[in-house]
C-alpha cells in the first residue's frame, strides 16, 4: 500500500507558508484550483499541463513551470477544504499543501505551504527559498485575480 504525505516536510531545508484572502465563493476558487488541466489558462507561470484525472490520491499529472518539467502525484483531496500533491523534479522533492477556509460568505482564506528537500536545495537553500516564495506569491495572486474576476462576472450577470 502506498502512503501519501498529508503535510509538508517540516524538516526540509526550505519550507514556505503563505496565505491570502479572496473575495469569491469557495466553490469557484476550489473549482479553478483543482481543474489542473486548465492551470495554464489563468496561471502565467504554468506553461502546460498533462492531466487525465481523476482528482484522487495516486493520480499523477505532468506540468511545466519555470522551465521545470514536473510530475506530481496527488496525495490527498478533501473537497473544498484541502489538496496535497508532491513529487521529485530535478533533484528537488516537493510537497505542496493547499487549504481553503470560508471565513464569511464570498470570502475565503487560501493558505499554501510547500517544502523542498534534496541536494540542490540543501546546497542553495536561501536562493531556493526565495525562488519558491516568489512562485507561490505569483500563484496566489493569479488564483485570486481569476477567482475574483469569475465571481465579479457571475455577480454582474445576476444583476442583469
Amino acid at each position: 500500500m502506498t502512503t501519501h504525505p498529508t503535510t509538508v516536510d517540516t524538516g526540509a531545508p526550505v519550507v514556505v507558508r503563505l496565505e491570502t484572502t479572496m473575495h469569491a465563493p469557495l466553490a469557484t476558487i476550489w473549482d479553478l484550483h483543482t481543474d489542473i488541466a486548465a492551470w495554464a489558462d489563468w496561471n502565467t507561470d504554468v506553461d502546460r499541463v498533462e492531466y487525465a484525472g481523476p482528482l484522487a490520491p495516486g493520480t499523477a499529472f505532468r506540468w511545466l513551470t519555470h522551465g521545470l518539467d514536473i510530475t506530481s502525484t496527488v496525495h490527498q483531496v478533501v473537497p473544498e477544504e484541502r489538496i496535497v500533491w508532491g513529487g521529485p523534479a530535478h533533484g528537488i522533492d516537493g510537497i505542496h499543501v493547499w487549504t481553503f477556509q470560508e471565513t464569511a460568505p464570498g470570502t475565503v482564506t487560501v493558505r499554501t505551504e510547500e517544502s523542498w528537500s534534496g541536494e540542490p536545495v540543501a546546497a542553495r537553500s536561501t536562493e531556493m527559498e526565495q525562488v519558491l516564495r516568489q512562485s507561490l506569491e505569483a500563484w496566489l495572486a493569479s488564483l485570486k485575480a481569476k477567482a475574483e474576476a469569475v465571481a465579479g462576472t457571475a455577480a454582474a450577470a445576476e444583476r442583469h
